[in-house]
């Protein structure tokens, strides 16, 4: 054992300098968001969380599947120049991509053309996910649990690959999936959905070794009952007790978390699947439940 063996390895201590929080941290930086079809979509919320940290960002988006949905689709010159707004003060640069993320060349494609638009990519949040087309253990067929797979699981680990293979390295590369609550509780009727956003969060911790050494770190977060729509006051008195806080959760609140993801703050996290739920306890026994509730 040499002298040298027995020196402790120096500790950083930050400067001054480095404890102040930046308030444009992502400035400089490219992101891409997939799923950025709705003003009251999760995603929309990110990628404004992200402009207004000073990202330029791409916003995905399929606009047949949202006119299929009950809500239908939105305007999506509106969703645009809502993130447009968000870092307008810093002049991030915000464009849209349409790309059916069921085509396995779709996630490449759309890769390429945040690497297009911007000459670079650091930042990528998978929050896409298909809606409908599922059922029961009873009652899911196979085309249902490949439709799924397909969106809610496949093109996001293609997405990774693509991501992975254009980012040209150096600090400040994320990579965020979203998962859902299947690990918290029972999603009864949704096989084929919680199946696939299931493999999203057993996959996260060897993505992130795969990826550590290209300096990109890989989390999932699972954003909790969202307000994203669907929320009626009905449904509310029914879950209410379940929230501790006594309310839903809103679409920035996780997107607060995943854009937090995507700075330096987060650098030493990678690996983890992390949930936003604002308490919810699936234990608590609900109020009245909605006519026609199981």
């Amino acid at each position: 054992m040499s002298e040298s063996d027995e020196i402790p390895v120096p500790v950083h201590h930050p400067s001054v300098a480095e404890l102040a929080r930046d308030p444009l941290p992502l400035r400089g930086r490219a992101a891409l968001v997939t799923g950025v079809s709705r003003r009251d979509g999760i995603g929309y919320a990110v990628a404004r969380r992200l402009a207004a940290y000073g990202a330029d960002v791409l916003c995905h988006h399929f606009r047949a599947h949202d006119e299929a949905q009950p809500w239908g689709a939105d305007d999506l010159a509106e969703v645009l120049a809502g993130v447009r707004e968000a870092g307008a003060a810093h002049g991030a640069r915000v464009a849209g991509v349409d790309a059916d993320m069921a085509d396995p060349q779709a996630p490449a494609r759309v890769v390429d053309a945040a690497v297009a638009e911007f000459g670079r990519l650091d930042v990528v949040v998978a929050n896409h996910a298909r809606n409908g087309g599922d059922a029961s253990l009873e009652a899911v067929t196979a085309e249902m649990l490949d439709g799924h797979w397909a969106v809610d699981a496949r093109s996001v680990l293609l997405l990774a690959q693509a991501f992975a293979a254009r980012h040209r390295g150096g600090e400040g590369g994320r990579l965020v999936f979203l998962t859902s609550g299947q690990g918290q509780g029972p999603m009864v009727g949704e096989v084929a959905y919680a199946a696939a956003k299931g493999a999203l969060a057993a996959i996260t911790l060897t993505v992130a070794e795969e990826l550590a050494d290209r300096r990109i770190t890989v989390n999932t977060v699972n954003p909790g009952p969202v307000q994203t729509g669907y929320l009626t006051g009905a449904l509310w008195e029914w879950v209410e007790p379940m929230f501790p806080f006594g309310r839903y959760g809103f679409p920035d609140d996780p997107a607060r978390l995943i854009a937090w993801l995507a700075t330096d703050e987060a650098r030493w996290i990678t690996g983890q699947v992390i949930s936003t739920e604002g308490g919810f306890a699936r234990w608590r026994a609900g109020g009245r439940r909605p006519e026609g509730g199981a």
